[in-house]
């Protein structure tokens, strides 16, 4: 069977996450955001191993990625566990039973989550994960995240990167929480959170985020978000007929 697997990438607040959503139901197919389960497997480490311990590694001169023990994180998320549960065509992350979708989005794991994404082994554990679920489907899956068209599935018909300017991620990123009343000095100050978060991502020794040889690049700065998912789907319409 060949891979129906339609690969969205590109760095935060470039609208993965919506244009993947929408373009799995426009042509019906299940969306996994590998994001979800990275900040899942966060939320698991700081609820069960304490936000301290991290803290204190790298007073102790560790670097990112080794601030909790990588097999100690693994097993917690096996144990647990961390997983991907499908429900209405969406895969919904899941903590020991309970669904967190709403809880990841905390800042307290959007602090941590790329210290745990760039720990090696949690990051072969997350693509096994992926890998299971979208063999387990048969229509095909569209997944979203920063590696996902270069190392989870280099073979996927379709890839896309999104981008955008920093300025216009950190917009949309104040818009989605309800924020940009502080004006430009607010804008400023979330463009340069989001360049560091390009930046922590793209540098990383393990699967750094870049778009893949192949992928249709989508600068998405002056297109709406029905404008992203139409373009997405016509690619989609035309490599992966039926």
């Amino acid at each position: 069977m060949s891979l129906r697997v339609i690969a969205i990438d590109g760095p935060a607040a470039s609208g993965k996450s919506s244009t993947a959503a929408l373009v799995a139901r426009r042509l019906g197919w299940a969306h996994l955001d590998s994001g979800a389960l990275y900040r899942a497997i966060t939320l698991a480490v700081l609820d069960n191993l304490g936000e301290t311990a991290g803290e204190k590694a790298r007073e102790r001169g560790k670097g990112k990625g080794e601030t909790w023990g990588a097999q100690q994180v693994v097993s917690l998320a096996e144990g647990l566990p961390v997983r991907l549960v499908l429900v209405d065509d969406v895969f919904r992350p899941e903590v020991a039973g309970v669904d967190v979708a709403r809880a990841i989005r905390s800042e307290r794991v959007t602090q941590r989550v790329s210290e745990i994404a760039a720990i090696p082994e949690v990051r072969h554990w997350v693509n096994v994960q992926q890998r299971d679920a979208v063999q387990g489907h048969s229509r095909g899956v569209v997944v979203d995240g920063r590696d996902i068209g270069t190392v989870v599935f280099p073979d996927a018909p379709l890839k896309v990167f999104l981008t955008a300017s920093p300025e216009e991620r950190a917009r949309r990123r104040l818009a989605e929480r309800g924020g940009g009343g502080g004006g430009d000095a607010e804008l400023r100050r979330e463009a340069d959170v989001l360049e560091a978060r390009d930046r922590a991502d793209s540098t990383r020794a393990v699967a750094p985020l870049r778009a893949a040889a192949d992928a249709v690049v989508l600068d998405t700065t002056r297109l709406s978000l029905e404008q992203q998912v139409q373009a997405v789907v016509a690619l989609a319409r035309t490599r992966l007929p039926g």
